[in-house]
């Protein structure tokens, strides 16, 4: 079974509650046999559609990876925020903006209710609102359903390459650093003397930078 026709199924929210990375990961883990009644935010609906799909009998959903429920939007009380950045790295979806030591606010529009976000906030400033039912995926009619999925998958997509670009980047100068020729100095007390200098302005620039 290809694995593209399984996550087209998928809701798309990129939770992780059932057990893989994302909804893709999964994909492919049921395409190769794995159970595909896994997905609490899909609940009935979708594991009845993967059933039908794979042509395996139908199963209920796995209570060990959650329970079906309406799907919530991620809130973020502003006055509490201290702008740590850690509901920012763990939305999949790219769905928080904000800065360090600045407020954090939750794109409502894009957020999936994956509730990721909720465990790494060290002050608890998160509340997880039920969705209005124009957004709830149970109450949309199909068109609109798979459009919000394909959005979904588009941001994650998204963010993921973004991640990669990051971390390449990273690498290169990392690299680049560790072949850059030392300078020529004839005296190695004054090589130490630069070397320390250096690495005191870059480390004050840094310093400067988050201020």
């Amino acid at each position: 079974m290809n694995p593209t026709a399984i996550d087209s199924l998928l809701p798309q929210t990129q939770c992780t509650r059932c057990g893989y990375p994302d909804c893709l990961a999964y994909a492919k883990a049921i395409a190769e046999g794995s159970p595909h009644n896994q997905c609490p935010p899909g609940g009935k609906r979708v594991t009845a559609e993967l059933s039908d799909l794979l042509k395996r009998p139908p199963l209920a959903l796995n209570p060990n990876n959650g329970k079906e429920q309406p799907k919530v939007l991620a809130f973020i009380r502003e006055q509490e925020c201290i702008g740590c950045t850690k509901c920012i790295q763990a939305c999949p979806v790219d769905a928080i903006i904000g800065s360090a030591k600045q407020m954090h606010t939750v794109i409502t529009d894009q957020c999936t209710g994956c509730m990721l976000c909720v465990e790494p906030c060290p002050v608890d400033c998160i509340s997880l609102i039920e969705a209005a039912s124009d957004q709830q995926p149970e109450l949309m009619d199909t068109s609109k359903r798979i459009a919000q999925s394909n959005f979904y998958r588009e941001k994650h997509a998204n963010r993921n390459s973004r991640l990669e670009k990051l971390a390449q980047e990273k690498q290169a100068k990392h690299q680049a650093l560790k072949q850059a020729p030392l300078p020529h100095v004839s005296n190695s007390t004054e090589a130490k003397k630069a070397y320390i200098a250096q690495a005191l302005l870059r480390a004050k620039a840094k310093r400067k930078k988050y201020e």
